[in-house]
């Protein structure tokens, strides 16, 4: 399988990731680029790096989740029984970004859905691509699963966001409805 390389970026794929025989894909590409940015499943030790950017992400859309969803969320990404997963971007070591997904069942196809719940770029590295670069992680994995679809949410206001968006992807012009369940 040959993965997408956008310029100054390398993809890890993620060690849980299996291909369609059931074995464990380990791909490694690498460019040679400075400030090289590498794209790949967070680490527990990762959590210093990620959390200032998960409640920079909630400052974003104006929520703040208790301590407790954060705790839960992060142990999550790390129990093999959730299909719940983080990943990481990283300029010279130092977390710059991530995404969150997870898969599940449809009623729309035979193969799961892959939901990308959660995209943050560090807004100093903006502009490099490091949002398509975790979007494109997220998309192999997908295709290494196999699923039938990706599909993510945004904010009306998150115009930024949605440039990107246009680029790789297409509206489906669905509107969501939420019902609290309080």
């Amino acid at each position: 399988r040959t993965l997408h390389i956008t310029e100054n970026a390398r993809f890890l794929h993620n060690s849980r990731m299996q291909n369609n025989e059931g074995n464990t894909m380990n791909n490694t590409m690498t460019s040679s680029v400075p400030d090289l940015v590498t794209v790949a499943p967070a680490t527990q030790n990762d959590y210093a790096g990620w959390l200032p950017h998960w409640l920079a992400y909630q400052e974003f859309y104006k929520v703040s989740f208790p301590e407790e969803v954060t705790l839960t969320s992060w142990s999550r990404f790390f129990d093999e029984k959730e299909p719940v997963f983080c990943a990481v971007a990283r300029m010279n070591g130092k977390v710059i970004g991530f995404v969150h997904y997870l898969y599940h069942r449809s009623t729309w196809a035979e193969k799961e859905f892959c939901y990308l719940e959660d995209l943050y770029v560090d807004p100093s590295v903006r502009g490099q691509h490091i949002g398509k670069q975790l979007i494109e992680f997220v998309q192999q994995q997908a295709l290494a699963r196999p699923c039938g679809r990706l599909y993510w949410h945004t904010h009306k206001d998150n115009t930024r966001g949605q440039r990107l968006y246009d680029w790789v992807a297409n509206k489906s012009g669905a509107i969501e409805y939420i019902m609290p369940l309080k």
